[in-house]
């Protein structure tokens, strides 16, 4: 009887020592790594869509243009690695455009294909990127009734956290201030200042691609600045 209750303390505690440890240190903004107003032409962006008339992935009006009647990704061709700080202001545009939808506003982080050195070989659908390891967090999705973040890798899509509730959803043209750190095998998504998900990843992802993604939308980005997070 006593050995069994030593060795239930043991894989007790072991259990114990494997929880994950909650993410509360965050550091603290440092250098400023890259920062686009899209002011000019779209330069160090591959983007990912059906090309054909009526669809535009674009600087339009000091702003970045998606406005596309499927998917579409915009990535930033600079990898990332460490410890880094991503914020940009994104508007989800209602009026009267033929693809304006109140849905998806979407990204992608630390992005990186295991099979391939190339990740940019897609054609904008959302199943091309099943294969990916990385971060995904949609805003709005399934035409605004769902929030979720998402982690990648092998094959699966691990749900992270979701929302069905209003003040988690998408509001028309409202300009998002959103920022996503990766910081110590932690991530964590904000909206206007905000936190809406935070994860300590077991097998966290340290080196990847920044991709701004949508589904049959108008949408706009600015003010992109991705920090070191010290």
């Amino acid at each position: 009887m006593r050995s069994f209750l030593v060795l239930s303390m043991v894989l007790c505690g072991a259990a114990a020592a494997a929880e994950p440890a909650a993410c509360t240190a965050w550091g603290r903004p440092g250098a400023v790594l890259y920062e686009d107003h899209f002011d000019g032409p779209l330069t160090g962006w591959v983007t990912e869509y059906a090309h054909k008339p009526g669809n535009v992935v674009a600087n339009r009006d000091g702003r970045l243009l998606m406005d596309v009647d499927s998917g579409a990704t915009a990535w930033l061709d600079k990898p990332l690695s460490g410890n880094v700080l991503i914020g940009f202001t994104r508007r989800v545009v209602v009026g009267d455009g033929k693809n304006d939808r109140l849905s998806d506003l979407n990204v992608f982080w630390m992005a990186h294909d295991p099979r391939r050195a190339d990740l940019f070989t897609r054609s904008g659908k959302f199943e091309d990127y099943d294969d990916l390891a990385m971060y995904y967090v949609g805003i709005g999705g399934n035409h605004n009734t769902t929030t979720r973040m998402r982690r990648y890798g092998n094959g699966s899509r691990e749900l992270v956290g979701a929302y069905g509730d209003r003040a988690h959803l998408l509001a028309p043209n409202r300009d998002y201030r959103i920022e996503i750190a990766v910081y110590d095998g932690c991530t964590r998504v904000r909206v206007d200042g905000a936190t809406w998900f935070t994860w300590r990843d077991p097998h966290p992802l340290v080196r990847g691609y920044l991709g701004l993604r949508t589904t049959w939308s108008r949408q706009t980005v600015d003010d992109l600045t991705i920090r070191r997070l010290d």
